[in-house]
């Protein structure tokens, strides 16, 4: 353990990581959309008072927040659905507290298949964006902030290069390590694009799901913890377990 925390010290302070011509445009091209999708949507609203937009922070500025943008929705649809994923995909970026909170107003404001579609596009977005972020920038900031966990990642993906998706899809299913932690640890350890982005996109669903369902009854919600009953979060490892198993099966047979 000891001597994987040096190597990754050493890799912290004295190399960078490669970023190739695409991977900066990409990360070019998110920051820019920021901008563009937000002034499109400034632009094409209707003159208002806005006051009530910001971010929730509490299932009572969430319910203020959908009281407000449901007569939005039906007429301007596309600008909702643009802020809506501007904003998600900013926050995953910078690791900004809530998603779970635009994530209910999703199901609120579109229903579940429409709500599930728009979390994982937005999360997956999201999530790549600071895939991309961290591989640019990341490095220092994720070993000051997590040096145990980032050494504990490292050394699973380096014992899981065989069957990479399946560990991915596990993380993504169960609350064993932190989406965002995830998210800024994957290109370090280098967990390859393909592989974080399928894991992502796929292991998002269940509880996205969950989550969006709730959001369809958003007045019955008394708090967050709600959400993740023991039920749910059995659920969620069961799945994740059965993600793994072709792993577990092919040690058995070695």
């Amino acid at each position: 353990m000891e001597k994987r925390e040096e190597d990754i010290v050493c890799s912290a302070k004295g190399s960078k990581l490669s970023v190739t011509f695409w991977e900066k445009t990409i990360a070019s091209g998110v920051v820019i959309g920021f901008v563009l999708g937000l002034l499109a949507v400034y632009y094409t609203m209707p003159a208002s008072d806005y006051s009530f937009l910001k971010l929730p922070r509490s299932l009572e500025d969430l319910q203020i927040l959908r009281d407000h943008l449901e007569s939005y929705t039906t007429d301007y649809t596309v600008q909702v659905l643009v802020g809506f994923c501007t904003v998600f995909i900013f926050m995953q970026t910078f690791m900004i507290p809530g998603t779970i909170f635009m994530s209910l107003l999703a199901g609120a404001l579109f229903g579940v298949f429409k709500g599930v579609a728009l979390v994982v596009f937005a999360s997956t977005s999201g999530a790549s964006s600071c895939y991309f972020l961290s591989k640019l920038i990341g490095k220092p900031l994720v070993f000051s902030l997590w040096p145990d966990k980032l050494s504990f990642f490292q050394a699973q993906v380096a014992k899981r290069k065989e069957r990479l998706l399946n560990y991915m899809l596990f993380l993504r299913l169960t609350p064993t390590l932190p989406n965002t932690f995830i998210n800024v640890a994957s290109p370090i350890v280098d967990v390859p694009y393909h592989i974080f982005f399928l894991g992502t996109v796929i292991g998002l669903i269940p509880a996205a799901y969950l989550t969006v369902r709730a959001g369809i009854a958003l007045g019955e919600l008394r708090s967050i913890g709600d959400l993740y009953d023991f039920q749910a979060i059995a659920t969620l490892f069961f799945i994740g377990a059965v993600s793994i198993t072709p792993t577990l099966m092919t040690k058995s047979k070695t």
